[in-house]
């Protein structure tokens, strides 16, 4: 089977890659004054990838030596933690959206001057693509890409179902008309979900509220959010068009239900696009934005960039290092090779024709609505406990032993503000 990826955005919980090293002192040495640059990288072809990055910031930056250190993502932030307490980040760092919060101390605040040092201008990116790696309205990093959440169908069985196909503009009610008739043939409508990210997708756009307030407040017992958490949880208990999980460690239950041919939808980021339309199992699959609720279809606005260390002592220096490997050439790079969706405006179209003609007008096509209506995420001090919280308990929840109101509002009063 394909192997999807779990990529720039996954559970709170998961994570990461490595770091080290900077300047000779505070930040840890690599050798003199090295500017080390740390990112997550799961095989082969990432970590060269990430080599012809660095070429262009060689390429721009002769007088600057760079050096590259990856770690498997499963290791990324056990080591980058290790190297925060000891003062041994690397100047240039790797961070994704969903761990920022438990490592904010760990970089320095970027201000429009430091952009300017970088050789970067806020209106160089995507609308909304700064606030991935910003926390309670201080910026600790520039995004290399960005991501959403989509809906992925199987069109064979929907058309088999005689259902309408998601489509741009559809709505909640839409989807559950949809989910009810392909329910049939011991096959379901739905992969219910299980990581943050594809739990929270639907009740985050069916109420119009995040979780968690812009100030980092914690708001899961907010009636907007927890009446449209219970509604997700009842796709389970109530309507039935989704299939209860069997185990807490099922991470990927729902994605996998939709690519085992058990599920007729499921919601999954923009990372896993191409993936999905070239799944192994040969259904002919599409895609479209989150159904649109009452309150419109907020989604949230994800990814991946790098931060300056906050104990880098040549930040200068650094700034050059991360201007280059934010630039229009390895932006350029990026969506070329159709290896992530690039959070440069100006090299946003260069990804879609790298996709193949088949689909890359309907890619394009729900990418641009998709990203119409983002948000950066908000999340608390605790967000990350928060998560280890919760998803083990979504078990019980879709088996009917618990309610979702109940789990939510436990964790509010462990976790609020």
């Amino acid at each position: 089977m394909k192997k999807m990826r779990v990529g720039a955005v996954v559970a709170v919980a998961g994570v990461a890659v490595a770091l080290t090293g900077c300047t000779s002192a505070g930040g840890g040495a690599a050798d003199g004054d090295t500017i080390v640059v740390d990112m997550w990288a799961g095989s082969e072809d990432d970590t060269a990838a990430l080599e012809a990055q660095m070429d262009v910031v060689r390429e721009q930056n002769p007088d600057i030596k760079v050096e590259l250190r990856t770690a498997p993502w499963g290791d990324f932030f056990t080591k980058l933690t290790t190297n925060m307490a000891s003062g041994n980040m690397a100047c240039v760092t790797g961070m994704n959206s969903g761990m920022l919060a438990s490592y904010t101390s760990g970089f320095t605040k970027l201000t429009d001057d430091d952009l300017a040092t970088a050789g970067l201008a806020a209106s160089d990116f995507a609308e909304g693509s700064l606030e991935i790696l910003s926390n309670k309205g201080d910026m600790y990093g520039v995004p290399f890409d960005v991501a959403t959440m989509l809906t992925y169908y199987n069109e064979d069985q929907l058309t088999a179902a005689g259902t309408d196909l998601p489509s741009i503009g559809w709505t909640f009610d839409d989807f559950e008309a949809i989910a009810a008739k392909a329910t049939t043939d011991g096959k379901y409508g739905f992969g219910i979900g299980m990581g943050d990210f594809q739990w929270q997708a639907l009740p985050i756009a069916k109420g119009g509220l995040q979780p968690v307030a812009q100030d980092g407040t914690l708001q899961l017992t907010d009636p907007a959010f927890a009446d449209a958490a219970e509604w997700y949880a009842g796709l389970v208990t109530e309507q039935k068009v989704a299939a209860p999980v069997a185990s807490a460690s099922d991470g990927g239950w729902g994605e996998n239900q939709f690519t085992s041919e058990n599920a007729a939808m499921a919601v999954d980021g923009t990372w896993n696009a191409v993936g999905y339309l070239t799944n192994d199992a040969g259904f002919a699959a599409g895609m479209a934005p989150l159904p649109t609720g009452e309150n419109g279809n907020l989604s949230l606005i994800l990814g991946s960039g790098y931060g300056i260390a906050e104990s880098c002592e040549n930040k200068e220096d650094a700034l050059k290092v991360l201007g280059s490997l934010l630039s229009k050439d390895a932006q350029d790079y990026i969506a070329s090779s159709g290896r992530s969706y690039p959070a440069r405006a100006e090299s946003q179209p260069l990804y879609f024709e790298s996709l193949d003609e088949a689909y890359r007008e309907q890619v394009e096509a729900t990418f641009v609505a998709a990203f119409e209506n983002v948000q950066g995420q908000y999340v608390s001090d605790n967000w990350a406990k928060v998560g280890t919280f919760v998803q083990p308990s979504l078990v019980s929840i879709y088996n009917g032993q618990e309610s979702m109101s109940a789990v939510l509002e436990s964790a509010q009063q462990q976790f609020g503000n």
